[in-house]
């Protein structure tokens, strides 16, 4: 299928306008995991260092929130196993990365509090997307997943073109069973494709595409975004999502956004998300009162400009919890 016709497919009808007054949110906490291992550029282990370096803590508590900082964690220590280290490249520490990630994401969900991942490499989200998909499981809840990057990370071993894990995350989180080998010890409920809303993607190659297209992921493309913009997509997700019923997750890879003004990521594709198309939705997602964990990956300073990524990284996640351009009337569209 091509991704035009994805686009097609995922054409957006009219929506309820979201409400103006977001629903109690979560207090947000922040742990740094500086692994850069699956991906196929050095440099995204600093990400968490050059984002808390841009201002992260202060903007978020000049909105009055109850903000803490976990700091950087510390791979798991795990038994070595030749059958996992076939997987990808560097899948011995990348699965000790994502253990961590998954144990510390589920003690902040146990804390009622919303996780903010900081990373380090996509492959992670293998393990902040698991421990929210156990959670939601235990809690009642529904998860909602978006990706919102330019890529689909929806390769398996064998289709791989670099074997680079970071590539292969939503397939791990979709159940794929040799990629299980990645979080030994640790069950989680398979993320529900249907549920999986791709956003701002415009890098899949042909079989990938397919995949995405039988797996029943919800393609959000550029090529549809820049039909219907991005405003009448975030509303057709959200429309109908309890907050009490729903947990949605924010896996949000700066690659998303236009190589003009990040280009401190590792695999830039030309054509991404405005700055504007970015802010608002991150707005509409806090808004909705639904987020309930996150994610901002591929942050790597050493292919930036003067920190340009890691501001834009800290303007986009206080957008997320509640900065806004000016107060917001009910009846406001």
């Amino acid at each position: 299928m091509s991704r035009a016709a994805m686009s097609v497919l995922q054409s957006p009808s009219p929506a309820p306008a979201l409400r103006a007054e977001p629903a109690l949110q979560p207090a947000p906490s922040a742990f740094g995991v500086p692994c850069g291992a699956g991906a196929g550029v050095a440099g995204t282990e600093l990400g968490p260092a050059a984002a808390r370096l841009a201002g992260l803590a202060a903007a978020l508590e000049r909105l009055d929130l109850p903000f803490r900082d976990d700091g950087d964690l510390m791979p798991a220590t795990i038994a070595p196993d030749p059958v996992r280290a076939a997987l990808g490249r560097h899948a011995e520490p990348v699965a000790g990365w994502i253990r961590a990630v998954h144990d510390q994401a589920m003690a902040v969900l146990q804390r009622n509090e919303c996780p903010i991942m900081l990373g380090g490499d996509h492959a992670l989200s293998m393990g902040s997307v698991s421990a929210a998909a156990r959670h939601a499981a235990e809690e009642g809840r529904r998860l909602i997943l978006l990706w919102i990057d330019a890529h689909a990370d929806f390769n398996t071993p064998e289709t791989s073109p670099s074997g680079n894990l970071h590539g292969m995350s939503l397939q791990f989180l979709a159940g794929h069973p040799e990629l299980q080998r990645l979080l030994p010890g640790r069950s989680f409920p398979a993320v529900r494709m249907e549920d999986v809303h791709l956003v701002g993607a415009r890098s899949l190659d042909r079989r990938e595409r397919e995949a995405v297209a039988e797996a029943g992921i919800r393609c959000h493309d550029m090529r549809a975004i820049d039909e219907f913009g991005i405003c009448a997509h975030l509303r057709r997700i959200l429309a109908g999502l309890d907050p009490a019923r729903t947990h949605l997750h924010v896996s949000f890879d700066l690659d998303v956004v236009d190589p003009a003004l990040a280009p401190g990521v590792g695999t830039p594709v030309a054509g991404g998300l405005s700055y504007r198309e970015a802010h608002l939705l991150m707005e509409m997602l806090h808004e909705s009162g639904l987020v309930r964990s996150v994610d901002f990956v591929e942050l790597n300073p050493m292919l930036d400009h003067a920190g340009q990524t890691a501001r834009l990284l800290v303007d986009l996640a206080a957008s997320l919890f509640g900065k806004t351009i000016s107060l917001r009337r009910n009846d406001t569209a």
